[in-house]
Protein backbone atom coordinates (compact mmCIF):
# COMPACT_ATOMS: atom_id res chain seq x y z
CA UNK A 1 0.00 0.00 0.00
CA UNK A 2 1.39 3.45 -0.95
CA UNK A 3 0.57 5.49 2.43
CA UNK A 4 0.59 9.55 1.28
CA UNK A 5 -1.78 10.66 4.00
CA UNK A 6 -0.90 10.20 7.88
CA UNK A 7 -3.51 11.04 10.39
CA UNK A 8 -2.47 11.39 14.61
CA UNK A 9 -5.60 10.75 17.06
CA UNK A 10 -3.77 13.37 20.37
CA UNK A 11 -2.11 16.15 20.20
CA UNK A 12 0.54 15.49 23.54
CA UNK A 13 3.76 15.15 24.24
CA UNK A 14 4.42 12.30 21.84
CA UNK A 15 0.97 12.85 19.16
CA UNK A 16 2.22 16.60 18.24
CA UNK A 17 5.84 14.88 17.40
CA UNK A 18 4.96 11.59 16.02
CA UNK A 19 2.92 14.27 13.59
CA UNK A 20 5.96 16.46 12.83
CA UNK A 21 8.02 13.29 12.44
CA UNK A 22 5.25 12.25 9.85
CA UNK A 23 5.09 15.65 7.94
CA UNK A 24 9.16 16.14 7.77
CA UNK A 25 9.10 12.68 5.88
CA UNK A 26 6.72 14.32 3.26
CA UNK A 27 3.30 13.02 4.53
CA UNK A 28 0.10 14.82 4.61
CA UNK A 29 -0.24 14.47 7.80
CA UNK A 30 -3.58 15.86 10.24
CA UNK A 31 -3.09 15.95 14.01
CA UNK A 32 -6.67 15.45 15.83
CA UNK A 33 -7.41 16.73 19.27
CA UNK A 34 -10.70 17.33 20.78
CA UNK A 35 -9.10 19.97 22.60
CA UNK A 36 -8.65 23.57 20.89
CA UNK A 37 -5.85 24.24 23.41
CA UNK A 38 -4.04 21.30 23.06
CA UNK A 39 -3.61 21.65 19.30
CA UNK A 40 -2.82 25.55 19.89
CA UNK A 41 0.30 24.38 22.17
CA UNK A 42 1.08 21.67 20.16
CA UNK A 43 1.91 24.13 17.55
CA UNK A 44 3.76 26.39 19.29
CA UNK A 45 6.10 23.73 21.01
CA UNK A 46 6.65 22.04 17.16
CA UNK A 47 7.59 25.87 16.59
CA UNK A 48 9.81 26.06 18.95
CA UNK A 49 11.59 22.71 18.24
CA UNK A 50 11.92 23.43 14.67
CA UNK A 51 13.57 26.91 15.01
CA UNK A 52 15.52 24.93 17.41
CA UNK A 53 16.61 22.73 14.92
CA UNK A 54 17.33 25.26 12.39
CA UNK A 55 19.67 27.42 14.57
CA UNK A 56 21.68 23.67 14.96
CA UNK A 57 21.60 23.59 11.07
CA UNK A 58 19.56 19.65 11.56
CA UNK A 59 17.09 21.71 8.78
CA UNK A 60 16.90 24.35 6.43
CA UNK A 61 14.20 26.62 6.57
CA UNK A 62 12.85 25.68 3.58
CA UNK A 63 12.44 22.27 5.30
CA UNK A 64 10.71 23.68 8.10
CA UNK A 65 8.10 25.58 6.16
CA UNK A 66 7.59 22.16 4.20
CA UNK A 67 7.07 20.40 6.97
CA UNK A 68 3.77 23.02 8.64
CA UNK A 69 2.31 22.87 5.31
CA UNK A 70 2.62 19.32 5.09
CA UNK A 71 0.48 19.33 8.57
CA UNK A 72 -3.12 20.35 9.59
CA UNK A 73 -3.99 20.83 13.04
CA UNK A 74 -7.83 20.33 14.04
CA UNK A 75 -10.38 19.42 16.13
CA UNK A 76 -12.84 16.98 13.57
CA UNK A 77 -12.21 13.63 13.75
CA UNK A 78 -14.60 12.79 10.42
CA UNK A 79 -11.83 15.05 8.72
CA UNK A 80 -8.73 13.47 10.18
CA UNK A 81 -9.72 9.95 9.33
CA UNK A 82 -11.77 10.25 6.59
CA UNK A 83 -8.88 10.08 3.88
CA UNK A 84 -6.08 8.63 6.10
CA UNK A 85 -3.94 5.53 4.87
CA UNK A 86 -1.97 4.82 8.52
CA UNK A 87 -3.73 6.22 11.85
CA UNK A 88 -1.86 6.32 14.91
CA UNK A 89 -3.53 6.71 17.62
CA UNK A 90 -2.13 8.35 20.57
CA UNK A 91 -4.06 8.87 23.65
CA UNK A 92 -4.06 8.33 26.97
CA UNK A 93 -2.50 4.86 28.24
CA UNK A 94 -6.16 3.44 29.18
CA UNK A 95 -7.29 0.24 27.42
CA UNK A 96 -11.18 1.64 26.98
CA UNK A 97 -10.17 5.39 25.56
CA UNK A 98 -7.79 3.62 23.15
CA UNK A 99 -10.85 0.93 21.92
CA UNK A 100 -13.36 3.92 21.88
CA UNK A 101 -11.23 5.85 19.86
CA UNK A 102 -10.47 3.56 17.80
CA UNK A 103 -13.52 1.75 17.22
CA UNK A 104 -14.54 5.20 16.50
CA UNK A 105 -11.83 5.79 13.97
CA UNK A 106 -12.75 2.46 12.45
CA UNK A 107 -16.40 3.69 11.10
CA UNK A 108 -14.33 6.62 9.82
CA UNK A 109 -11.26 5.41 7.56
CA UNK A 110 -11.34 4.55 4.05
CA UNK A 111 -11.49 0.60 4.37
CA UNK A 112 -8.13 0.39 3.05
CA UNK A 113 -6.47 2.23 6.12
CA UNK A 114 -4.19 0.61 8.90
CA UNK A 115 -4.84 1.58 12.51
CA UNK A 116 -1.49 1.85 14.68
CA UNK A 117 -1.91 2.62 18.72
CA UNK A 118 1.39 4.25 20.07
CA UNK A 119 0.87 2.46 23.26
CA UNK A 120 4.35 1.67 25.31
CA UNK A 121 2.47 -1.22 27.03
CA UNK A 122 -0.80 -2.11 25.85
CA UNK A 123 -0.60 -4.81 22.85
CA UNK A 124 -2.80 -5.05 20.03
CA UNK A 125 -4.79 -7.95 20.23
CA UNK A 126 -6.49 -6.13 23.43
CA UNK A 127 -7.85 -3.29 20.86
CA UNK A 128 -8.21 -4.73 17.46
CA UNK A 129 -11.65 -6.47 17.96
CA UNK A 130 -13.02 -3.00 19.18
CA UNK A 131 -12.82 -2.54 15.30
CA UNK A 132 -13.79 -4.25 11.63
CA UNK A 133 -10.76 -4.63 10.50
CA UNK A 134 -8.52 -6.23 13.23
CA UNK A 135 -5.81 -7.93 10.55
CA UNK A 136 -4.91 -3.51 9.61
CA UNK A 137 -4.26 -3.19 13.39
CA UNK A 138 -0.63 -3.64 15.16
CA UNK A 139 1.13 -1.48 17.73
CA UNK A 140 3.70 1.14 15.90
CA UNK A 141 5.87 2.13 19.55
CA UNK A 142 7.63 5.57 19.35
CA UNK A 143 9.65 6.77 22.25
CA UNK A 144 9.82 9.87 24.00
CA UNK A 145 10.67 12.09 22.85
CA UNK A 146 9.91 10.81 19.55
CA UNK A 147 11.89 13.78 17.80
CA UNK A 148 14.91 12.63 19.35
CA UNK A 149 14.56 9.22 19.85
CA UNK A 150 15.17 7.06 17.25
CA UNK A 151 13.83 4.04 17.70
CA UNK A 152 9.96 2.47 16.39
CA UNK A 153 8.58 -1.06 17.98
CA UNK A 154 6.19 -2.70 15.31
CA UNK A 155 4.52 -5.31 16.99
CA UNK A 156 2.75 -7.85 15.23
CA UNK A 157 -0.66 -9.46 17.22
CA UNK A 158 -2.06 -13.14 15.65
CA UNK A 159 -4.92 -10.77 14.03
CA UNK A 160 -2.12 -8.85 12.18
CA UNK A 161 -1.26 -9.20 8.59
CA UNK A 162 2.14 -9.45 6.95
CA UNK A 163 1.32 -6.39 4.95
CA UNK A 164 0.20 -4.46 7.94
CA UNK A 165 3.28 -4.89 9.43
CA UNK A 166 5.53 -4.23 6.49
CA UNK A 167 3.78 -0.79 5.70
CA UNK A 168 4.23 0.19 9.22
CA UNK A 169 7.89 -0.88 9.21
CA UNK A 170 8.21 1.15 5.73
CA UNK A 171 6.30 4.37 7.13
CA UNK A 172 8.72 4.50 10.19
CA UNK A 173 11.38 3.69 8.34
CA UNK A 174 10.84 6.87 6.05
CA UNK A 175 10.34 9.00 9.19
CA UNK A 176 13.93 8.57 9.70
CA UNK A 177 13.69 6.15 12.64
CA UNK A 178 14.63 2.65 13.36
CA UNK A 179 11.98 0.32 13.34
CA UNK A 180 12.56 -3.10 14.94
CA UNK A 181 9.71 -6.11 14.08
CA UNK A 182 8.17 -7.85 17.04
CA UNK A 183 7.05 -11.19 15.56
CA UNK A 184 5.03 -12.05 18.68
CA UNK A 185 3.01 -9.89 21.66
CA UNK A 186 4.21 -9.31 24.90
CA UNK A 187 3.01 -6.63 27.76
CA UNK A 188 5.95 -4.00 27.44
CA UNK A 189 7.20 -5.08 24.56
CA UNK A 190 11.14 -5.16 24.36
CA UNK A 191 12.08 -1.76 25.80
CA UNK A 192 9.52 -1.19 28.55
CA UNK A 193 10.06 -4.74 29.71
CA UNK A 194 13.82 -3.60 30.67
CA UNK A 195 13.12 -0.15 31.38
CA UNK A 196 10.18 -1.25 33.85
CA UNK A 197 12.47 -3.92 35.52
CA UNK A 198 15.31 -1.38 36.57
CA UNK A 199 12.60 0.95 37.40
CA UNK A 200 11.14 -1.13 39.75
CA UNK A 201 13.72 -1.84 41.31
CA UNK A 202 15.24 1.45 41.98
CA UNK A 203 11.37 2.07 43.81
CA UNK A 204 12.05 -0.83 45.54
CA UNK A 205 15.37 0.65 46.95
CA UNK A 206 14.17 3.91 48.01
CA UNK A 207 10.93 3.17 49.72
CA UNK A 208 12.99 0.27 51.45
CA UNK A 209 15.11 3.60 52.63
CA UNK A 210 18.29 2.54 50.84
CA UNK A 211 19.59 4.98 49.66
CA UNK A 212 17.45 8.75 48.29
CA UNK A 213 16.49 9.03 44.85
CA UNK A 214 18.92 11.64 43.94
CA UNK A 215 21.35 8.85 44.82
CA UNK A 216 19.93 5.97 43.12
CA UNK A 217 20.56 8.22 39.99
CA UNK A 218 23.76 9.18 40.67
CA UNK A 219 24.70 5.64 40.66
CA UNK A 220 22.70 4.64 37.54
CA UNK A 221 24.81 7.39 36.01
CA UNK A 222 27.94 7.22 37.40
CA UNK A 223 28.24 3.27 37.51
CA UNK A 224 26.11 2.03 35.11
CA UNK A 225 26.85 4.76 32.50
CA UNK A 226 22.73 5.44 31.89
CA UNK A 227 22.29 8.83 30.48
CA UNK A 228 19.77 9.56 33.15
CA UNK A 229 18.23 7.92 36.28
CA UNK A 230 15.51 6.28 36.93
CA UNK A 231 13.11 8.78 38.44
CA UNK A 232 14.86 11.74 36.17
CA UNK A 233 13.27 9.74 33.62
CA UNK A 234 10.12 9.14 35.02
CA UNK A 235 10.14 12.82 35.52
CA UNK A 236 10.79 13.40 31.68
CA UNK A 237 7.97 10.87 30.69
CA UNK A 238 5.58 11.90 33.04
CA UNK A 239 4.95 10.06 36.11
CA UNK A 240 0.96 9.83 35.55
CA UNK A 241 2.29 8.12 31.77
CA UNK A 242 4.03 5.29 34.38
CA UNK A 243 1.28 4.72 36.67
CA UNK A 244 -0.99 4.29 33.92
CA UNK A 245 0.59 1.27 32.57
CA UNK A 246 1.64 -0.37 35.53
CA UNK A 247 -2.33 -0.27 36.59
CA UNK A 248 -3.00 -1.37 33.01
CA UNK A 249 -0.44 -4.13 33.48
CA UNK A 250 -1.51 -5.34 37.18
CA UNK A 251 -5.38 -4.87 35.59
CA UNK A 252 -4.18 -7.72 32.63
CA UNK A 253 -2.14 -9.95 35.48
CA UNK A 254 -3.28 -9.65 38.93
CA UNK A 255 -0.46 -9.44 40.09
CA UNK A 256 0.53 -7.05 43.03
CA UNK A 257 4.43 -7.09 41.95
CA UNK A 258 2.71 -5.08 38.94
CA UNK A 259 0.53 -2.71 40.99
CA UNK A 260 1.59 0.89 40.88
CA UNK A 261 4.13 1.98 43.87
CA UNK A 262 2.43 3.68 47.09
CA UNK A 263 4.77 6.61 45.64
CA UNK A 264 3.65 6.65 42.58
CA UNK A 265 0.02 6.92 43.80
CA UNK A 266 0.55 9.89 45.93
CA UNK A 267 2.38 11.49 43.26
CA UNK A 268 -0.31 11.20 40.93
CA UNK A 269 -2.72 12.04 43.70
CA UNK A 270 -1.26 15.46 44.44
CA UNK A 271 -0.33 16.39 40.84
CA UNK A 272 2.99 15.78 40.82
CA UNK A 273 3.64 14.92 37.78
CA UNK A 274 7.16 15.42 36.60
CA UNK A 275 8.85 18.15 34.13
CA UNK A 276 5.47 18.76 32.60
CA UNK A 277 4.04 19.79 35.83
CA UNK A 278 6.82 21.44 37.11
CA UNK A 279 7.38 19.10 39.72
CA UNK A 280 7.84 15.35 40.37
CA UNK A 281 10.41 13.78 41.95
CA UNK A 282 12.52 17.32 41.34
CA UNK A 283 11.47 20.31 40.71
CA UNK A 284 12.01 22.32 38.29
CA UNK A 285 11.67 26.04 37.45
CA UNK A 286 12.59 27.13 33.82
CA UNK A 287 13.59 23.52 32.85
CA UNK A 288 16.41 23.87 35.91
CA UNK A 289 16.20 20.50 37.62
CA UNK A 290 16.01 21.13 41.93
Amino acid sequence: MNVQNVTVIGAGAMGHQIAMLSALAGYKTSIQDVKDESLRQARLKLTEIMDQWIGKDKITIEERDQAFENLYFTNDLREAAGDADLIIEAVVEKLDIKRKVLAEVDKLAPKHAVLATNSSTIVSSLIADATSRPEKVCNMHFFFPPLVMDCVEVVKGEHTSDETAQVVMEVSKRMNRTAVLLQKEISGFVANRILFAIQKEAMALYEGGYADFEDIDKIARKALRHPIGPFELMDLSGIDVGYYVMQQQFNETGDPKDKPSQTLVDKVEAGELGRKTGKGFYTYQSNVKK
